[in-house]
């Protein structure tokens, strides 16, 4: 329950980034700190990390998708959390329609397909920061929008290319 709260008030901490736009290059983290949980959503359209937005139609593009996943599975490599936390990867979530992820809804055919990724860590302590090594993994990437929510508050946070920390409020 407690879980439950915590990401309703994520949900509705920035309602202005709800209903933001599928805009190239950008990405949306939303990062959760709940007890013991740490669960970042990752929200992006699927040309920042494939340069294209549909099923993939040639070999190399089958190629490029399954680096992509296997790269986004990696989750302990993807996000480099605070050492002095103790977290380790517990589950990954991806859902897209047009790779075939998850029980995503049926794709839209309107050139404009996505991945959400949930990535959830358990922690011993609680993080003081996540370093988001998104820019690093997938080049078209040029801005990530990060809001936070934890037992101490709540912020917003823009990442521009390089930068990649993520600075939770204990």
């Amino acid at each position: 329950m407690k879980k439950l709260a915590l990401c309703l008030a994520l949900a509705s901490a920035l309602p202005a980034w709800a209903g933001k736009a599928h805009e190239h290059g950008a990405a949306r983290l939303d990062v959760a700190v709940d007890g013991g949980t740490l669960t970042i959503v990752l929200d992006t359209p699927l040309d920042g990390l494939l340069g294209f937005e549909r099923a993939p139609r040639s070999e190399a593009e089958t190629r490029a998708a399954d680096q992509a996943v296997a790269t986004l599975r990696a989750a302990d490599k993807l996000f480099a959390i605070d050492a002095a936390a103790r977290c380790t990867p517990a589950s990954v979530e991806l859902l897209s329609a047009p790779l075939k992820l998850g029980a995503a809804a049926p794709a839209k055919d309107d050139g404009h397909g996505d991945l959400e990724g949930t990535f959830t860590f358990q922690c011993q302590a609680a993080p003081a920061f996540v370093d988001a090594g998104l820019f690093k993994a997938f080049p078209r990437l040029s801005r990530i929008d990060v809001q936070v929510a934890t037992a101490k508050g709540q912020r917003k946070q823009v990442l521009k290319r390089p930068a990649q920390r993520i600075e939770l409020p204990r």
